[in-house]
Order: C-alpha cells, then structure tokens, then sequence
C-alpha cells in the first residue's frame, strides 16, 4: 500500500518532538535544515552506547558487533541509494567535509588549464569546494541561473568542452525546490570523460535515489535531512574512489569505502542512519530492503509534493506575496516553496511566526549565490517552507493564515 496522508498522519505517533510540538503549538515546517528523527533511531543510538561503545576491528565480542553494525549500515544505504555493493558507501563528518576530501583528492589529478564546472543555483557545499581548485590552476566555471528558478541548459552544454574534467552539480535546489536534469548532465559528462559529482542532500529525503541507473561517479547526501542523525554519506561509483589520492593516515586502509574515511568514525550515529533507512522502508511494500524502500520514497514524494503544491498555489495568491523557483506544473518539483512579502523581510515574517509556533526558514541557505543572483540579498533572502513526511495540511493552513496575516 502506497504512503498516504493517514500514514503520514500516523507516522506522527513515531516522532517524540512532533508529540512535544502538540503540547507547545510546534509546526515543523523546516525539514529543508534538517528533520526530526522517530524514536527507533534515538533507540538504535542509546542501545549501541549502553551495549558496544567501543572501537572496531577488535579482538572481542563487543567490538566484533560494531564491525557488524557498520558492515549492515553501508549495506542498508547501499539500499538507499541503489547503489551496487556496500563497498560504495563511505561515511563522514558531514557531506561538506566529504566534499572537500574529495575535491583534494581530485585536485590531484587536474593540470593547470582543466576546467571545472559548477552552477549559480547550488549550495555553496557544492561550490566552495571547487572553487578552491582555481588556486591550482584549475578554471571554474558557472552554469546560468534563469529567474526562473531553472538553470540554463544551453549554457551548461555549451560550458561542457573537452577541456572539463567534473561537474559539480545539485540534484535538487535547497533554496527553490528546482530538481534538475542530471540524466542530461551524465550525457553531457560521458561524451568529454568527465566526471560527475551530485549533491543530494536536499533530493534524497523526497524521492527515491538509483545512482546506478543515473550513472553518477560520486553522490553525497546528509543524513540528517532523511530523519537519521547528523552524518555525510559519500557514494562512489566502483573503482572510482580507488584511483584517488586522498588525504589519509599511512595505517588507513586504503580500498574503497575506508579510503576517503579519516579518524575515527561516529558509530553510534552512523548506527542510528540505519535505523532510519529500515523505518522509511517500514512504510514501504516488497521482497528487499531496496524494494520496500524504493516504494516507501516513491509514497512519501507523493504525499509531500500535494502538500507543497497547495501552500505553492494558495499562498501565491495572497496579495504582497511573489513565490519564486519553478512551478509544480513541471514533472519534478522538490516540496520546498520560498516567497516574498513586498512589506517586511523575510527574517522579520519568519520571527513573527516562529512566535505563532511556526517553523520556517529565511535567509540564503548557503545557496549564497542563487539568492545574490536573483537580487534578494539586500531584502534578506527568502522565506522557506518545506514539507516533510509528517507534516499535515492543517499545518499548512496554519502557515498559510500567519503568511496573510504579515503580508
């Protein structure tokens, strides 16, 4: 049975802030900075300090069980992603610090006069990174952002030469919802050799990933926006990471996944993103973690785009409000709606309604540059709302009177 609004209405029950948030008037509509988690993962947690806090690869029965419960966690987001074996699947700090260790390790293999691409749209997670390769000799180059929300694919195929060795592109916008076409990127990509690197952080808690059948070389998410806690996930494609140079200590292993993993890693969290994985797929239908979870994520898009379409329609007809980002016409829209009120900043309507218990966003969301693009970095940014698996159309209506009420 498909993910529907009785369970995410159900789903609730699972999520101790969201049974507080009842006692204290809580609308979490911030799942874009990061979701809350249900009650098995902050169980998962506590269980594996109370029975195995200890360190891998040791010579007794609890460290032996931390050995198994990392093996089981990149195998369960091997899941996740679609991805090929659980030797894809390397775990971080965060998806940043991921990104940076990637991008030295990268670094190494350009020349001086190679060019890498990024775009105006994206996170500066997936831009700082790279723009540092400029300080090698390395040409950084940006993909147009359309006011439309949309980037410019005539720019991005014309940006795409012989002389590109990556492009670093989101798979989904945090700041305006925009999905964008990454089967085009992974065409343009194969026919110069180079390689791609997606951001997913804001795409992976709202639709189901296969980065096999995308074809992507590296993919990197935050579990923390999938209701786990805060821990970066790297995939990377077999035998990708293996012929990387990366930053690590001489006793590192140096195969794939551990290659790019430095110090010692957070157990305890990286158990508790598996426990979140295995609930997502509770609310899915199959044979295999993959199948139930493909079908949990394919309900819960379901479920978060009408909810996100209908604040997107209603709220852009309250006189004073401009959305901005694409449309929910268009085949693929994230659940993530940002506006303008004409008379007061986004930061002053966003305090103004975290005092009615509403939890929104404003600002630029480290997509820095989409917003200085669209001219709304003197006016504060903008005003974000995101939809989440549990949350409810009576929250909507909720946020859709305080938005009328400021505007």
């Amino acid at each position: 049975m498909p993910f529907t609004t009785e369970h995410s209405l159900r789903c609730r029950n699972d999520f101790p802030a969201l049974m507080r948030g009842q006692e204290t008037n809580l609308a979490y509509l911030d799942g874009p900075g990061g979701s809350q988690v249900p009650r098995v993962v902050i169980d998962t947690m506590g269980d594996f300090y109370a029975t195995c806090n200890v360190n891998t690869h040791g010579n007794f029965p609890p460290s032996q069980e931390v050995d198994r419960r990392m093996e089981l966690a990149r195998s369960v987001l091997a899941a996740f992603l679609g991805a090929e074996d659980l030797k894809c699947i390397s775990f971080g700090q965060n998806m940043t610090t991921l990104n940076y260790f990637l991008s030295a390790a990268i670094a190494r293999t350009l020349k001086k006069g190679d060019e890498v691409l990024i775009t105006q749209l994206d996170h500066e997670a997936n831009r700082g990174p790279w723009l540092r390769l400029q300080e090698q000799g390395a040409l950084v180059r940006e993909v147009r952002l359309l006011p439309s929300g949309q980037l410019d694919l005539d720019d991005m195929a014309a940006k795409i030469t012989p002389r590109t060795k990556l492009f670093a592109l989101g798979a989904s916008s945090n700041a305006l919802g925009t999905v964008n076409d990454l089967a085009l990127a992974r065409r343009l990509t194969q026919a110069v050799g180079a390689l791609l690197v997606v951001d997913a952080v804001h795409y992976a808690p709202h639709f189901p990933l296969d980065v096999t059948s995308l074809g992507v070389d590296f993919l990197l998410c935050s579990g923390y926006k999938f209701y786990g806690p805060h821990i970066g996930v790297l995939y990377s494609r077999p035998g990708a990471l293996d012929s990387l140079a990366t930053d690590r200590l001489s006793v590192q292993d140096p195969s794939a996944p551990y290659r790019i993993e430095t110090g010692t890693l957070n157990h305890a969290a990286i158990d508790g993103l598996r426990a979140a994985v295995e609930y997502l797929a509770s609310w899915g239908s199959g044979t295999t973690l993959r199948e139930r979870v493909s079908d949990a994520m394919t309900g819960i898009a379901a479920h978060e785009h009408a909810l996100a379409k209908f604040y997107h329609d209603s709220v852009r007809e309250i006189p004073g409000v401009r959305v901005w980002g694409p449309d929910f016409s268009l085949a693929k829209r994230a659940p993530t709606v940002s506006i303008t009120l004409d008379k007061m900043t986004a930061g002053d309507a966003a305090k103004a309604l975290g005092k009615e218990g509403i939890c929104v966003w404003d600002g630029n969301f480290y997509a820095s540059r989409a917003v200085s693009v669209l001219g709304l970095t003197d006016r504060g940014g903008l005003l974000r709302t995101g939809v989440s698996m549990y949350n409810s159309r009576q929250e909507i209506d909720r946020l859709l009177e305080g938005v009328a009420r400021l505007a």
